[in-house]
Parts: structure tokens; C-alpha cells; sequence
């Protein structure tokens, strides 16, 4: 899969497990800053995000520090996830 594909795929995925229902691919910017007051999301946001890297690309995050250098942004996300994707 393509970066850009992934991007794309990411933010549907990410609208979906966090029930972002008014938002759409094309509101969450590839480099936005997913949590504080840009996109809102809290603690809790954050380990639907490391359940949805498990099940969607195999990847375990079991470090919190590892997840914080993770989960900034799409293109962080999206990098991480080419570089260890089991799936």
C-alpha cells in the first residue's frame, strides 16, 4: 500500500474507531497534531488508536512512550506503521 493510500485509509480508520461521525478523511490534516485542542482526542482516544494499529496492521505497542512518539499525527502513524506491519 501506498503512504498516500495508507493516509487515506488511516483517517477512515481512525473516524471509525473513535466514532468521529462529524468528521470526514478530508478534515484531518497529514500532519495535525491528534491530541490537545486540534483534533480533541484524550487518553482514552489513545488506546483505541494502539487497538486499532493491533488489529488492523499486527503491530503491538506495549511501551507508553513508544505510543506517544507514535500516535502525533497521520504521517507518524503512517510511517511507523510501513516500517512495522505485520499484517
Amino acid at each position: 500500500m501506498a503512504n498516500e493510500e495508507l493516509k487515506h485509509t488511516l483517517k477512515e480508520q481512525i473516524i471509525k474507531y473513535l466514532n468521529l461521525l462529524e468528521k470526514t478523511p478530508a478534515d484531518i490534516k497529514d500532519d495535525q497534531v491528534l491530541f490537545g485542542e486540534e483534533l480533541g482526542l484524550d487518553s482514552i482516544d489513545s488506546v483505541e488508536l494502539i487497538v486499532l494499529l493491533e488489529r488492523e496492521y499486527g503491530i503491538k505497542i506495549k511501551d507508553p512512550k513508544e505510543g506517544r512518539k507514535v500516535l502525533v499525527d497521520v504521517n507518524t502513524m503512517a510511517d511507523y506503521i510501513l516500517a512495522n506491519r505485520t499484517r
